[in-house]
């Protein structure tokens, strides 16, 4: 049942009614501009339709308006927002939803028109996140959303309290009572926010923990329903929720694993990201969000099978550099194959993304090829340097922190002395300042962290290029197959 974004402490608003039994009859209200791409719109509205049925909302219709902008009052057309408010009546529909967020005039507006309860598309995804957040942590997060979100939208709630004329003398209770609230909302604000820092400084214990041993931490990362929580269960026999849903997973999961060159892995199942995903959410997220900023190798989940895949990938992109996660080492795997009919389509994403797989993570086809994928990133993770950088090198030492591993740091005097993990793509720009370390090496050398047996493949072994080059499913059997006729 679709909930109201926030109730505010034990007086609500008309808007912010609870709704009545059974599943809410919602309909879909979108804009398209001149400059909207059709296919781009209808896919949006499609993904509404699909929050709202992963609210437990049903869609009773669908409607989109083309105007050459949206209207101050309204966002929609005055004359249009009449229309579909006899539709309403006439299909007993309880919600409206937009499809874009809306001004706290424009939510006043037409809830007046159509005396039923308006939301965006911001509220709705407040709303999941409230009905999916399980740990003390996530329930904290998307509290800091909501009151951030109400707290621009209190004015006119208190309006049937208030006198008509304003002036000396005439100032209504309901003014009063605006200001009481926005004073409350600001102070909840700021206490969760101190409570979020908290959680921050607890998950940094917990990550230190970690980092002491030594084991590279890996995160799923990618559009919400793309089989990042399927995945996580195929590889580490776990139970973690997962379904056929939007934001079925909300609170970050960790579990051990070890390659087959007993290497041992920390994997860390993250909130799936969305388009047009609210940047306050993002904000109040960041202490979930940054086991991704922290890992050392990205898993970037991608649903093969969806038609407008690639624009997902891009939009998991622009919120990766939000995070300030861009750019780490990431290993794209092309989920859901065993739902592409095409072949072609298979080979044209591996071909196109380097570093990519392709794998099924219902049937497991293809993990093979993911594991010794991620087994050549994680060598090349366990390099480890020693470094003297100029103090006025700024950008390189946050670099440094954002792409690689930091494991300590002093300042000595104009220099800055550093050990890190690096990364292969960093370690041209580092090498004018690698230093000897205590052993009297000056080369980069490997890390004795981790549990791997054996010597790993050096570079321009079969391994070593077979790693590089794009996984898929059916070369890997195929060299299986040889190896065995070989033998």
């Amino acid at each position: 049942m679709l909930r109201t974004a926030v109730a505010l402490f034990t007086l609500k608003a008309s808007h912010l009614t609870s709704p009545p039994p059974g599943n809410e009859r919602a309909l879909l209200v979108g804009l398209e501009l001149p400059d909207d791409s059709k296919w781009d719109h209808a896919e949006s509205l499609q993904e509404l339709g699909e929050l709202v049925k992963s609210a437990g909302g049903d869609v009773v219709d669908t409607v989109i308006q083309r105007r050459a902008a949206p209207t101050a009052a309204y966002y929609i057309g005055p004359g249009k927002a009449a229309e579909l408010a006899e539709l309403c009546q006439k299909e007993n529909v309880g919600t409206v939803i937009f499809n874009d967020e809306l001004s706290p005039a424009q939510s006043r507006n037409l809830e007046k028109v159509f005396e039923r309860k308006i939301l965006d598309r911001t509220q709705l995804i407040l709303d999941i996140f409230a009905q999916r957040a399980k740990s003390k942590d996530g329930k904290l997060q998307i509290e800091l959303a909501q009151l951030q979100y109400l707290l621009p939208r209190l004015t006119g709630m208190w309006t049937h309290l208030s006198r008509q004329s304003g002036g000396i003398g005439m100032r209504g209770p309901g003014e009063t009572q605006l200001e009481v609230d926005r004073r409350r909302v600001t102070e909840k604000i700021a206490r969760l926010s101190r409570e979020l820092d908290e959680v921050r400084q607890q998950r940094g214990t917990q990550r230190a923990g970690r980092l002491r041993q030594h084991w590279p931490i890996v995160s799923f990362v990618g559009y919400t329903n793309a089989g990042k929580s399927t995945l996580l269960n195929k590889m580490t026999h776990s139970e973690v929720y997962a379904a056929d849903q939007l934001f079925a997973t909300l609170d970050p999961t960790t579990r051990q694993f070890v390659l087959p060159n007993k290497q041992k892995l920390l994997l860390t199942d993250t909130v799936g990201f969305l388009k047009q995903l609210p940047h306050h959410l993002i904000e109040s997220f960041k202490a979930t969000l940054e086991e991704v900023a922290q890992a050392d190798l990205l898993l970037h989940v991608v649903d093969l099978s969806h038609p407008l895949y690639e624009q997902q990938m891009a939009a998991v992109q622009v919120v990766l550099e939000e995070l300030n996660a861009w750019g780490k080492q990431m290993i794209v795997v092309f989920n859901k194959i065993d739902r592409v009919t095409n072949p072609a389509l298979i080979e044209h994403a591996l071909h196109k993304h380097p570093h990519s797989v392709a794998i099924s993570a219902v049937t497991g086809d293809g993990l093979n090829g993911l594991f010794e994928e991620i087994e050549h990133q994680v060598k090349s993770w366990r390099l480890r340097v020693k470094l003297v950088i100029p103090n006025h090198m700024t950008a390189l030492v946050a670099e440094l922190h954002r792409v690689g591993r930091v494991l300590d740091i002093s300042y000595q005097g104009d220099k800055i002395a550093l050990t890190a993990h690096v990364p292969p793509q960093l370690q041209g720009k580092i090498k004018p300042f690698m230093v000897a370390d205590d052993d009297g090496d000056f080369d980069a050398r490997t890390s004795t962290g981790g549990t791997a047996e054996g010597e790993a493949a050096e570079p321009g072994s079969e391994r070593a290029e077979d790693s590089r080059a794009p996984r898929h499913p059916l070369a890997h059997r195929n060299k299986r197959a040889s190896r065995s006729r070989s033998r």
